[in-house]
Formats: structure tokens, sequence, C-alpha cells
């Protein structure tokens, strides 16, 4: 046990501050979805369905920006700063470059709203906050850049502090142009799309002035200003890129097409939905702060070649994943019955919250486990496969079985979720076992 004790406190360190800056995007997630629903169960529902869809855009773009964690954190466990800083530079023109497609897609999206069988009286309010919140996109994508690179050097206290910072404008702003604060008028959630652009833009500020301003950055400023944008560089970022982007991609878009199956049951059934997907944010949003610092100390000893080492810090992260899954577990089990009646006033809304808890509780261990060996997978540049098992996980097996508990069965909102453990274990299953492979010694 005294290697593992060693990873724990390495991973506890390292991932510490990761899992306290995801908290904070969780903690503006419940204050989003506590203001919008006490404006309204219209913009509640509203909510639910555009940021689900947005989710997959994010989720994608993040993804994409993970492709950068094997190459920096490989350079800086061989001391090569000044080469992880000209990546970060190919990196940031990659990201951007990237943030254009996705704007595209998701404009197609937006131009076909009104053909995916949602709440009519619902779309007046989906429109422009899709449209604020589509503005915001390439603020993300150079954001994660930064973020990835301060993450792969483990300085992951300060990429805390820079979300942390942004939550904050975030919540305030909610506060301001939801309900028409301080001489501002009452936007609703128009007002909260602002106030979330207004809060991606002041991370990426904020990120950028760090950079080029603290000093504990000044021998990868030199990579950075010296370096060129290479189609090498650029080849290989979209290499591991593109793969976690593609499989993150498929587990949200699975979760979106299950919102939009949601929209087809009802307005509370979407509120619901949307209260009970914050929720969940919860624990997914923990596990894989820590899964990114096992993604980060498995590439430092990935440069080393030290294969022993790489599992002995990929079982230490899901046995602290393990924890995390237990204690969130139980947090919402206990707490299922007020859940609902946090963010809304709607006792039908709430009672369905409540039935969630189960299915919420089941796929624990299946998210859990995706999260860390998928992450352990991209600390050794092994990212090709997992786009194959994530299609299969999340396409093949719960979206199937998600339209069958609802509707063949007649299950409603739960049979939707009840899919859920089946596509997050079933995934987790095959990373884990592709990694165990990968790294037999």
């Amino acid at each position: 046990m005294k290697p593992f004790r060693e990873h724990y406190r390495e991973l506890i360190m390292l991932g510490l501050p990761i899992v306290v800056g995801q908290l904070g995007i969780i903690l503006v997630s419940f204050a989003d979805t506590f203001m919008v629903g006490w404006h309204g169960t219209e913009d509640l529902a509203a909510a639910s369905f555009v940021n689900n869809v947005f989710n997959l855009a994010i989720i994608f773009a993040t993804g994409f920006s993970y492709g950068l964690t094997p190459v920096v954190g490989k350079l800086f466990g061989e001391g090569k700063h000044k080469e992880a800083g000209a990546v970060l530079k190919n990196a940031l023109f990659t990201n951007g470059v990237m943030s254009l497609f996705v704007i595209s897609a998701m404009g197609v999206l937006y131009m076909n709203i009104g053909r995916l069988g949602q709440p009519e009286e619902l779309l007046h309010l989906i429109r422009p906050y899709f449209v604020v919140l589509l503005l915001s996109l390439p603020f993300v994508m150079l954001f994660n850049a930064f973020k990835q690179f301060i993450d792969s050097i483990t300085d992951t206290r300060t990429a805390m502090w820079i979300m942390l910072s942004g939550n904050v404008i975030n919540v305030v702003g909610n506060y301001i142009l939801i309900f028409g604060k301080c001489g501002f008028p009452e936007l609703g959630l128009l007002g909260a799309g602002i106030a979330t652009v207004l809060s991606r833009m002041a991370m990426l500020a904020i990120a950028m002035t760090v950079f080029l301003r603290a000093g504990r950055y000044r021998t990868y400023m030199h990579g950075f200003f010296g370096g060129k944008i290479t189609l090498a560089s650029q080849k290989s970022l979209n290499r591991l890129g593109l793969p976690v982007a593609l499989q993150m991609g498929m587990e949200t878009a699975s979760f979106s097409l299950a919102t939009i199956m949601v929209g087809w049951i009802g307005t509370n059934a979407l509120a619901a939905h949307q209260i009970m997907c914050t929720v969940g944010q919860l624990g997914f949003m923990m596990y894989y702060g820590m899964a990114a610092a096992v993604a980060v100390k498995v590439s430092n000893y990935n440069g080393s070649g030290d294969i022993p080492d790489i599992r002995r810090s990929a079982n230490a992260g899901f046995n602290i994943i393990l924890v995390m899954a237990v204690f969130a577990s139980m947090a919402v089990y206990m707490l299922r019955n007020h859940i609902g009646h946090v963010f809304t006033d709607n006792n039908d809304v709430a009672l369905l919250v409540a039935q969630l808890a189960i299915p919420f509780i089941i796929y624990q261990f299946g998210d859990g486990m995706q999260c860390n060996f998928s992450n352990a997978l991209r600390g050794i540049a092994d990212v090709k496969p997992v786009m194959l098992y994530a299609f299969i996980a999340y396409f093949v097996i719960s979206l199937p079985v998600g339209y069958l508990f609802a509707f063949t069965l007649d299950m409603g909102l739960m049979g939707i979720w009840m899919s859920f453990p089946f596509g997050l274990t079933s995934a987790g299953v095959m990373f884990y076992l592709r990694f165990m492979a990968k790294t037999r010694i």
C-alpha cells in the first residue's frame, strides 16, 4: 500500500484545485437553475433544452482541448519548458479554428429548432438564449487551451482561481440581469445568457494576463513567442484532441438527444430533467476533476516510461473517485424530497425530481469509472479506440434502451433516466479493459 499512499497524496494535491474549480462551475449551474426557476417554470424548461443542447458543444470543445494534456504533460516531465510554450501557441490557433466549426454546427441546429418537437410556448425564450450562448463559444475554446496548459504543468491552483473568479462574475450578472437590479431591465432567461458570456470573456482575459505577467511562466513564454505555428504540431493536437472530443461529445450527445425525448413528454418533465441534470453535474465534474489529475500524472509517468506507476496512479484515482461517488449518492438520496423545491414552487416538478434520485445513484459507479479510465487512456495518448467504445455505449446501448423504457414500456421520464446506467457503465468497463491491456507489464 505504500506506493499507493504516495499516489493518493499526489493526486489529491494536484486534483483538489481542479475539483474545486469544477465545483465552482456546478455552483454557477445551480445558481443559474435556481434564479431562472424562480423567474418562471417556462424559463426553467427553456433553459433545460438549450443548456443540454449546448452541453454537447461545450463538452466537445473541452474534450478537444484535452489533446494538449499528454503533449504538454510529457514535455513538462522531460523539463522541456520552451517546447511546451510553443505547443500552447499552436493549441490556441487550433482551438480558435475549431470554434468556427462548432459555431457553424450549432448555427445549423438553431435554424432547425422549430422542427425538434419542443413545446411551442417555449420557442420565444429558447431562440434568444441560444444565440447569446452561441457568441460565447470562441471564448470558451481559447480559455480551455490556457487551462489545459496550466493544469498540465501541475499549476492547478491558478486555473482554479481563474474559474472561481469567472463564476462570481456569472452569479452577480445573473442576479442583476435576470431580475432587473441596479437599474438594469429585467431580462429573465436572456439575462442569464448575457451573464454567461461576460463571465467567459473575463476568464479568458484573466488567463491571458496571468500567463503574460506571472514570472513562473517566463520560461514557457520564450517558446510561446519564439515558436511557430507548424503543420506537425497542428496534426498532433488534432490527432489527440479529436478522438477525445468525439468520445466526450457522444456521451453528451446521448444526454442531449435524451433531452429532446424528454421534451416530447412535456414542460414539467423538461423542468425536472434540468434540475436533476444540474445535480448530476455535481458528481460528473467532481469525478472529471480528479480524473484530469490522473491524466496529468499518467502523462508525466509516460514521459519517463514508468509503466508500474502509470497503473498505480490510474487505480488510485479510481479509488478516490469511488469515495466521491458514495458521498454524492448519499447526499442526493437523503435530500431527494427537497431538491426540487429548492429550484421551483411547482409540486409536480419536485415530485418528478425525487423519483429520479434512484437512477442517479445507480449510474454513479459507471460515471466515475468512465471518467477515470478515459482520462488514463488520454494520459498515455491512446485515444482513438475511445471513439468506438463511446459510440457503442451511448448510441447502440443507452439511447435505444431509453426509448424502449420511456415510450415502448411507458415509463416516461423515469425510463429515460434508467437508460443512463447502461450506457455509462458499459463505457467504463470498455475503457478499463483497454487501459489494462495497453499498460500490461
